[in-house]
This record gives structure tokens, C-alpha cells and sequence, in this order.
């Protein structure tokens, strides 16, 4: 009896090394552009995986935790986004054309390992690694539930059933979920070198305040519009730069804002963690306002600033005129080379000051009341004779300082003495 089989050669799986997309062929700069998405799952199948401790040669060395966070960020965003990958074709691609005019056509390209004439990443390794790491730990979840399950009764088997749903859902985002890469030729390895680093030339890095002004998934940061309303800030917050030079007319910048805003509702050294993430945007505008209002009341020199004409920091001023003396300096100026009040750092420790005592159940009304008491002692540069040198601050403050040390734990710590004061002040105060 002889048997008949009739095989379909399309479900089988054969050997490959190349995956083929369809791409649109452009030129950039003399040099030919493929640019095509992919699926998130097949970057590290056509891509080599950066090793952290075995920097390419073509590329700088890979920052495992970054690239872990991109991969943290796809998980917990569906609605992520992220530019273009930028790689480099050493020869290894085919294109083939099915447009009239060829700019359109099926993009072969060789896979990481054991493709012939690798691609290399120009820019885009921590995505790579992201995804990669990503995938793996999606599937390592899977199998260890898979154990577990075998000896659970079943009420956990059910639990481990959910979870174990809800990970191959987020396996399978990484495999309908594309991305963008731009392919370009460029076979000489010298001037693949150059590209990476006019890429890196080129590119705009983002600054703290556009982070703070943009990023929306922070509460400090989604409150910053109405918070830079308070009349302490209004018009006199720099919405591009960080670092306040004494020729920089604003008061402070919008990543300052931020970070003041962190220390009210989380205290100077606090993360803003769940809990404190948890608050409405409206909760934190109102906490923000109430100790600007504190402060701008209490100290003499921010109740100047609070009044004064916000027309005095038109962004225009900055520039000198021709034949014309510059403008004179606003009270923020003033205040960053004579007062305390003028380091962020200051205002981040009173931030935390403010928020224990509301912890303890002090009013507004007595917190500003202490707050002015320590106005007369805001001068800078500190003396040898202030309580800033004679105090348990002495540990926070450098001989001549115009603010207070800015490592993290000397603001957690100059917040824990001023706020002890208000029990038990030096006599001074």
C-alpha cells in the first residue's frame, strides 16, 4: 500500500539569514536611503544587540540601565513614541524596485548573525538593547509562570493564568508595533565613522526647562503652567535654559520650577513616588501656590521681585543696544549676587521645610511668621559669624558661600536643621 502526503512548502519554516520590507528609496547628502518600519520584536533579529562591556568600535559604549529604561518606557506606555533608527548598509542590502519611477520597492536586508554584510547602528543602540531585553524578560516571565503553575492549587493557577495572558499581549504589541529606520549606504568605513559623529554634532540635546515645560508624565512637570502663574514667577521663568548666570534676567528656570515644586509635596531628597504621583494635579497646584505665597510674603527681597514690573524681564533686554547703556538689572539679578534667596538650592531646602511642618499640622500663617524671622539672615556671602557657620548648618555651607553645598544629602540635611529650629531656634533667630 503506498502512501500519498502532499506537503505545502509555505508552512514550512526554512533557513534564513535576510528579511525582506518595503521601503521607499531616497538620496541624503550623495549617499542612497532606504526608509522603511519594522516590527519593535525584529530589531534585534536584523540589528546586532549592543554588549555593555564590548563597546562596538563603530559606536559609543552602550548605557545598559538607559537602555532597560526604553525598554520599562514601552511596557508601560502604549502610547509611546521614538524617532527613527539611523543605520549604516555596508553592502549587504538588495533593493528591488516595483515603482515606475524605483523610489519604491522590497528591502532585503541580512540579519544580525549569519547575514552577510551586517548593518550597523549609526543611531538607536539603546532601543535596540531596550527591545531586546524587553523580549527576554516578557518570555522569561512566561516560562517561570509555566512552572509555577504546575505545582499550584487553583486559586493561584488562575492568578498565574491572568499574568500570564497579560504578558503575551505585551509580546505581541513588540510584534504588530513598528518603527521607523533609515537605511544608508555607505560602504567605506571611515566615513561611517564620520557620520556617527556629525550625527552626534548635529543633534540638539533637550534641556531641563523644555523637559519640564514638555514632559507631562511627571506631576511636577504637568503642574508647571498654572504654578509659573504665581505672581513670584509670573513672566520672570526661563522657558529654555537651565543654569542662571548673573547676566540672565529671569528669576529662575522652568526646570528649577519643577524641582522646587518636587520638594513641596516630596521634600528636597524625596523621589516623587507613588504615593506622592497619586495626588491631583490640583492638590499639588494648590500646595505650590500656598508656599510661594509663604515665601513671597515672608522674605522682604521676594516680596520685591513679586511686585515688580514684569516688563523689567522682556527677553529683548538681554541684548546690549548699540550706543546705548544696557538695561538695568532686574531684582533677580540682584538678588542671585546678594542673597541666599537667589540660589535654587535655598528655595528647594525651604520647599522642604515647608512641606514637614504642614506634615506636623503647622498653619501657613506660622510657617511665615518663622520664615521671616530668618529674612534678616538670608545675606550672601555668608559670614564666619552667621548661623549658617555657627550652626549645625556649618556642614551645608562652604567659607564665603552664596548658597548652600548642592550634594543631594547636604539639602536633606540643611532641611532637618531649619526645620528643627522651629521647636528650638539659635538664639539668633
Amino acid at each position: 500500500m503506498k502512501l500519498s502526503i502532499t506537503v505545502d512548502p509555505s508552512r514550512l519554516s526554512l533557513t534564513r539569514e535576510e528579511s525582506t520590507y518595503l521601503a521607499i528609496r531616497t538620496t541624503q547628502g550623495g549617499r542612497t536611503v532606504y526608509t522603511t518600519r519594522i516590527p519593535l520584536s525584529e530589531l534585534p533579529v536584523i540589528l546586532t544587540i549592543p554588549d555593555p562591556a564590548k563597546p562596538d568600535p563603530d559606536n559609543r559604549r552602550v548605557d545598559p540601565n538607559h537602555a532597560k529604561g526604553f525598554g520599562n518606557y514601552l511596557a508601560e506606555n502604549p502610547g509611546w513614541v521614538a524617532p527613527a533608527l539611523l543605520i549604516r548598509d555596508t553592502g549587504g542590502c538588495r533593493f528591488e524596485p516595483i515603482s515606475e519611477d524605483g523610489t519604491v520597492g522590497y528591502l532585503t536586508v541580512p540579519w544580525a548573525i549569519g547575514g552577510i554584510g551586517r548593518l550597523i547602528t549609526i543611531d538607536g543602540q539603546h532601543r535596540v538593547l531596550g527591545v531586546h531585553l524587553e523580549k527576554k524578560r516578557i518570555t522569561d516571565e512566561i516560562a517561570r509562570i509555566d512552572r509555577e503553575a504546575v505545582r499550584a492549587n487553583e486559586a493561584k493557577r488562575q492568578k498565574l493564568d491572568e499574568e500570564r495572558e497579560a504578558l503575551i499581549l505585551r509580546l505581541q504589541r513588540l510584534k504588530e508595533e513598528f518603527i521607523g529606520v533609515d537605511i544608508y549606504v555607505e560602504v567605506d568605513g571611515v566615513r561611517g565613522q564620520q557620520m556617527f559623529v556629525d550625527v552626534a554634532d548635529n543633534a540638539k540635546g533637550i534641556s531641563g526647562a523644555v523637559r519640564a515645560r514638555f514632559d507631562t508624565s511627571r506631576i511636577a512637570n504637568r503642574t508647571l503652567t498654572d504654578i509659573v502663574a504665581h505672581p513670584l514667577f509670573a513672566g520672570k521663568i526661563d522657558i529654555e535654559r537651565d543654569r542662571m548666570t548673573l547676566a540672565n534676567r529671569n528669576l529662575m528656570g522652568a526646570k528649577h520650577v519643577a524641582d522646587i515644586t518636587r520638594s513641596v509635596i516630596a521634600g528636597p531628597g524625596g523621589r516623587v513616588n507613588k504615593k506622592v504621583e497619586s495626588l491631583t494635579d490640583n492638590e499639588v497646584i494648590e500646595s505650590v501656590r500656598s508656599f510661594l505665597d509663604v515665601i513671597s510674603t515672608a522674605f522682604t527681597d521676594l516680596a520685591a521681585i513679586t511686585e515688580e514690573d514684569v516688563d523689567n524681564y522682556h527677553p529683548s533686554l538681554s541684548e546690549k543696544r548699540k550706543n546705548e547703556p544696557p538695561a538695568p538689572p532686574t531684582k533677580a539679578m540682584q538678588l542671585r549676587e546678594s542673597s541666599l534667596l537667589g540660589s535654587v538650592g535655598m528655595l528647594r531646602v525651604l520647599g522642604g521645610v515647608y512641606r514637614n511642618l504642614k506634615e506636623d499640622g503647622v498653619e501657613d500663617g506660622d510657617i511665615q511668621e518663622f520664615f521671616k524671622r530668618l529674612d534678616r539672615h538670608m545675606s550672601a556671602p555668608v559670614t564666619e559669624q552667621s548661623i549658617w557657620r555657627t550652626t549645625a548648618a556649618n556642614e551645608d555651607f562652604e567659607p564665603n558661600a552664596s548658597a548652600p553645598i548642592m550634594r543631594q544629602q547636604n539639602i536633606v540635611h540643611l532641611t532637618k536643621v531649619i526645620t528643627d529650629w522651629y521647636k528650638k531656634a539659635p538664639a539668633a533667630i
